[in-house]
């Protein structure tokens, strides 16, 4: 079941070799994204503790919430306005995902250049998504 919410602008740091979330990648995730910064601007970073899936032109990496950050390889600008959502389970992300951007395209013309698959932490160990595909201002 999909639902509307409206987001601000988010810059992501994509990562520069991790691609799908497992449990070792998902156990110090931030350390990774903290890693992958040149040292001289690690003071000016700082992280949500979120992390997801980001999709676009058949790439997928994943991805950290940035909350201070400098100029570096690998930031994206999620942009603000309304995102098609829908929550799903890792067995139903990949059906999930491709009904929810043919939701985009049908009910709100859109014609999604990226997805994003935040990844929402049910309990020690596990993990479902919130699959967030852009429509608009």
């Amino acid at each position: 079941m999909e639902e509307t919410l409206i987001y601000p602008e988010r810059v992501i740091l994509l990562s520069d070799t991790l691609e799908t979330p497992t449990l070792d990648h998902l156990w110090n995730y931030l350390s990774h994204f903290y890693g992958q910064v040149a040292p001289d601007l690690k003071d000016q970073f700082s992280f949500e503790d979120l992390a997801g899936v980001y999709s676009e032109d058949g790439m997928t990496k994943l991805f950290a919430v940035c909350v201070r950050y400098a100029h570096t390889e690998g930031l994206k600008v999620l942009p603000k306005g309304t995102y098609l959502c829908a929550g799903c389970t890792e067995e139903t992300r990949e059906q999930t995902l491709r009904e929810t951007v043919r939701a985009a395209r049908t009910k709100y013309g859109a014609d999604p250049a990226f997805t994003v698959q935040l990844i929402v932490v049910t309990g020690i160990l596990q993990w479902n998504y919130e699959v967030q595909v852009y429509v608009g201002r």
